[in-house]
């Protein structure tokens, strides 16, 4: 697999024998019997890769609704139950204003606002993590950041995917295994999107190592699942980009 933006070569059967294009020592890490087998990749900004259609699974959300009260001409409005779904707050919004009820419009959409940047907050903060961890290749952090529900999928710049909370967090181990830290990473063109209790950020990556005199790029999309109020990441996907 290729390092983001770096020279990275390995050969995959049993054991991988990766040589560092820096001047380190070659090594040899056991990898799991998941990983693709024979396969040969050397990473230049010229390369073009095949990669597979990345496949997000369902998840069954459920509504958490909460009890709030309202004050209105200075006395306690009857205690109403709203949910801080997205989906059903724009439900709500929708029927308030077909009720032709601005009042309760207006307080609807101020709370959608206000959930919807709280959730960009969230996610951006979680994506900000995951490139600390990333930086000084901290893999007790980048442990701690990756969902362990589902499938999780990484795909590093031009392998295939690897998915399993395992295998990825191996997977990170052998991409850092022969480089100095800390990594100079530098993000641009950052977008934060959020839908319900799964979110996403699309950026451009750039990556330079000890030593190298050029940056790598990368096109990334990182995506996230809210588990129990808290943001990890799922599918971690970078392309290659000529520059």
């Amino acid at each position: 697999m290729a390092l983001h933006g770096c020279g990275f070569l390995c050969k995959v059967s049993n054991t991988v024998a990766s040589t560092s294009l820096l001047g380190g020592s070659t090594r040899l890490l056991h990898l799991p019997k998941s990983y693709p087998i024979h396969c040969n990749v050397a990473f230049s900004p010229s390369s073009t890769f095949g990669l597979g259609p990345l496949k997000l699974h369902n998840r069954g959300f459920r509504l958490r609704p909460c009890r709030v009260k309202r004050e209105e001409n200075n006395q306690t409005a009857d205690v109403k139950s709203i949910s801080l779904d997205e989906n059903t707050l724009k439900q709500d919004l929708e029927s308030a204003i077909q009720d032709e009820n601005y009042v309760e419009a207006a307080r609807i959409r101020d709370r959608l606002k206000e959930l919807q940047e709280d959730s960009r907050a969230s996610v951006l903060s979680a994506n900000t993590r995951f490139y600390q961890a990333f930086r000084n290749g901290d893999l007790a952090a980048m442990q701690s950041l990756w969902s362990k529900s589902g499938k999780p999928c990484c795909v590093h710049p031009g392998a295939k995917g690897i998915t399993g909370y395992d295998d990825v967090v191996e997977s990170w181990e052998v991409v850092w295994m022969n480089y100095e830290f800390p990594l100079l990473i530098e993000l641009k063109d950052v977008e934060v999107h959020v839908r319900g209790e799964v979110g996403y950020v699309t950026c451009m990556e750039f990556v330079k190592t000890k030593g190298s005199s050029s940056w790598g790029a990368q096109f990334v999309s990182n995506v996230f699942e809210k588990i129990d109020g808290e943001w990890f990441i799922c599918i971690h996907h970078a392309s290659p980009v000529d520059i």
